[in-house]
């Protein structure tokens, strides 16, 4: 650095975006320049909620320790959600941390910052929809996948007895939006019903776990080719999901949801229809778009020019499309590879690089299972699409997965990680029972 003054970069969110930017520049400048705060302990690929929520994915046991990630990659961690930024003092505000019996553990911090990064993804949309943000359950946390676990363990066990649920014996799931969440979902739900049904419930048949899917546009996977979707719908209706599309919500009741004409019994609901940004972007005094997203330039820098935004909670804009970049961990990957040289400069006291963000849309896949995959690859970067379809669709969707490890863990962290979690396979239940 030109004065020798310390820059401190505070990254808001340890999402897929925000944990590769700390790592990168954790990795060169070390722990006195660069702090990540997240509200939780545990890191989880948000693409793998879906899994969490169907319980083929134990946070305890493949979540990654924020904690240990910093000891191993060179950053600070500071744990607790952030309440407040004051732009003029720069300093952003962390929430009191307190136990399980409101005892407390940490009191509300400052954690001051030269530049800033925000990176704290996004919440469910409801859209104003009468009964959805009390009873339905966006997946959009751990803490929420992990709820929503539990009362399907809850509602099999009690279908098992043939108490209290909407049709006797039987588990209504309704999962409103086909987009890649919903449809993963319902995959996922599918294949964990299944299992936990071996699983000592001998009144619950994977027959008794009924899922449908509610799409309000004409289809399901609208972002991608129609091949694509109706390959997925095919899937999902071979394994006995009901697919309703264009059809729209209009109610969601303790224990059904009401689109339309339509009346569907519902034991649980999974709202999976759109995304905003946290409440905390809007009182930030910056420009947003109507998602709640706050508005970057090229650079993905706000207004402010001490805060820069990523992944799902800015809205960067796609030169090429004349929109904005979708809320995909490509994206956040992407902007996270861009802004590290930019920060690296800003704390070595340099110019930083001039050059705007291109955002390259490599393609989407979706799982259908464990199994089976479909997907559209190379999108808009070749002006054709790749369709793939099957075990190799899955294999490619698992290999994205792996990557972003491989981005926080190195190349053997990954690996080692991956081979644990197939030799764990063999002595633990396929779904997390408890």
């Amino acid at each position: 650095m030109k004065s020798g003054a310390l820059h401190r970069i505070v990254i808001a969110g340890g999402g897929a975006g925000g944990l590769e930017l700390a790592v990168r520049l954790g990795r060169r400048h070390g722990p006195d320049h660069v702090t990540l705060v997240d509200a939780t302990p545990f890191h989880i690929w948000k693409p793998s909620l879906h899994e969490v929520a169907a319980g083929t994915v134990d946070i305890h046991r493949d979540g990654l320790s924020y904690a240990m990630l910093a000891h191993d990659n060179g950053f600070r961690f500071v744990l607790g959600e952030i309440t407040e930024v004051d732009r003029q003092a720069r300093e952003v505000r962390v929430a009191a941390l307190s136990d399980a019996d409101g005892g407390l553990i940490l009191p509300e911090r400052g954690v001051p910052y030269d530049t800033l990064v925000l990176a704290i993804g996004s919440l469910g949309n409801f859209f104003n929809t009468p009964g959805a943000e009390q009873y339905a359950i966006s997946l959009d946390t751990t803490d929420a996948a992990e709820r929503f676990r539990l009362e399907l363990l809850k509602a099999m066990a009690r279908a098992s007895a043939g108490t209290d649920v909407a049709t006797p014996g039987v588990v209504n799931v309704v999962i409103v939006g086909g987009g890649a969440t919903g449809v993963e979902l319902a995959a996922e739900l599918h294949e964990a019903g299944r299992t936990i049904s071996a699983y000592g419930l001998p009144g619950m048949t994977p027959d008794k776990l009924r899922i449908t899917l509610i799409e309000g546009g004409p289809r399901i996977l609208g972002p991608l080719p129609e091949r694509v979707a109706r390959a997925a719908e095919a899937l999902l209706v071979e394994r006995g999901v009901q697919v309703v599309a264009d059809c729209r919500v209009s109610q969601v009741t303790p224990h059904s949801v009401v689109a339309q004409d339509k009346v569907f019994d519902a034991d649980l609901c999974v709202w999976a229809a759109g995304i905003k940004a946290p409440a905390l972007m809007g009182r930030l005094g910056l420009e947003l778009n109507g998602m709640q997203q706050i508005k970057v330039d090229e650079t993905l820098r706000t207004a402010d020019p001490a805060i820069y935004a990523i992944g799902d909670c800015a809205a960067a804009p796609w030169r090429e499309t004349g929109k904005t970049v979708p809320a995909r961990a490509q994206a956040a990957h992407q902007q996270a590879s861009y802004l590290a040289p930019i920060l690296s400069a800003r704390i070595r006291g340099e110019t930083p690089p001039a050059q705007p963000f291109r955002f390259r849309d490599f393609g989407s896949l979706v799982s259908i299972g464990h199994a089976e995959g479909v997907g559209s690859l190379m999108g808009n970067l070749s002006g054709r699409k790749l369709l793939v379809e099957g075990w190799i669709a899955r294999m490619m969707y698992a290999g994205t997965h792996w990557s972003h490890y491989a981005a926080v863990l190195g190349w053997w962290g990954a690996s080692l990680r991956s081979l644990s979690r197939l030799l764990s396979r063999r002595s633990q239940p396929r779904v997390k029972l408890h």
